[in-house]
């Protein structure tokens, strides 16, 4: 197929007029006048030759000129879409989990009838959240327990008695400074009508470090904090049992010292320790001591058996009580 400039350059070509022919006279030119004649049809033949080749010139330019604007106003070609690299199940697991709450509740119960009475209820909400700059946790639990002992058939039954009634609530906000420290503040409330506590308030501010945080392929985990506060707390005091009576209230206020261990020893069994010493330096002279050991072990995904032992001693308690108070107890755990 011929060129688009080579095309029109023969079209107008054609188009250009032929040069007119002469009439034959009716006597026949002479020598002389027969050259001039064809000298002039040479002349005009090649004048309109040179102008077909300029025609053409111009035309070969406008068909070019005309490419090069088509080609600047095409749209560019579409890049093939760069190749992502596919993400794992568990990296899509762990951005799924990123920044929501964490919820664990827990849930224990011990009910006896007949010859003796007891019945034990304990409960137990925790909830964590982590963001890249903070992480939030909330922990709520309650125990209460009533107990009536054996008597004989036809007496006079004894009233029961209040074995445990207490319940705590404990707000917490880390603000990261890097993966490994953070700064918190604390606030938490509590109430033991059986330890002649009626409320219990307290603030804390202090500084956590993370020695160790890391997931294992077998879904095992290994968890290591430190706390370095400073707590103050306020402790009004109310003896409910066996008779009620007023007691002064104190105060308690000194650094914190606190551990906090959690280590998965496969992916269904998982074991935590929480400890803590806190000296209070204001009015008398007072240790505090609080250790919290949990063994859990996962039954399915969302269900698991939690078995834990608590011990909270006091060396300055209310006027009458222990300074040692321990307790285990089973319950079932449920993860949303």
């Amino acid at each position: 197929m011929l060129p688009a400039h080579a095309f029109l350059s023969a079209f107008l070509t054609f188009q250009t007029p032929a040069p007119a022919q002469p009439t034959t006279p009716a006597h026949p030119p002479s020598a002389e006048q027969s050259a001039e004649r064809a000298a002039s049809s040479a002349e005009r033949a090649a004048a309109a030759a040179e102008r077909a080749a300029e025609a053409n010139a111009r035309m070969a330019e406008a068909i070019e000129s005309l490419a090069r604007g088509i080609a600047r106003t095409a749209p560019p070609a579409e890049q093939p879409p760069a190749e992502q690299k596919p993400e794992t199940t568990a990296e899509k697991k762990e951005e799924a989990k990123k920044d929501v709450w964490d919820v664990t509740v827990g849930l224990g119960l011990i009910f006896i009838t007949g010859n003796a009475s007891t019945v034990t209820f304990n409960g137990l909400v925790a909830a964590e959240r982590k963001s890249e700059n903070w992480i939030y946790s909330v922990k709520a639990s309650g125990v209460y327990g009533e107990s009536r002992p054996p008597g004989l058939e036809g007496e006079v039954e004894t009233v029961a008695q209040v074995t445990a009634l207490n319940a705590a609530l404990q707000l917490r906000g880390d603000r990261r400074f890097n993966e490994k420290i953070s700064g918190y503040l604390l606030g938490a409330a509590d109430t033991d009508h059986v330890r002649s506590v009626e409320f219990r308030g307290a603030g804390e501010a202090g500084i956590g470090i993370i020695w160790l945080d890391e997931k294992r392929k077998d879904g095992g985990e290994a968890f290591l904090r430190t706390d370095l506060a400073f707590r103050y707390a306020r402790e009004m005091r109310f003896q409910y049992y066996p008779i009620r009576s007023n007691l002064p209230d104190v105060s308690i206020g000194g650094p914190r010292l606190g551990v906090a261990f959690r280590y998965g020893l496969s992916k269904e069994v998982s074991f935590l320790e929480e400890f803590s010493v806190l000296p209070s330096l204001v009015d008398d002279s007072r240790l505090l001591i609080n250790s919290q050991t949990q063994l859990t072990v996962r039954l399915t995904k969302a269900l698991s058996i939690a078995t834990t032992f608590l011990l909270q001693y006091d060396s300055v308690p209310a006027p009458g009580k222990l300074p040692t108070d321990t307790s285990l107890s089973v319950s079932a755990a449920i993860t949303f």
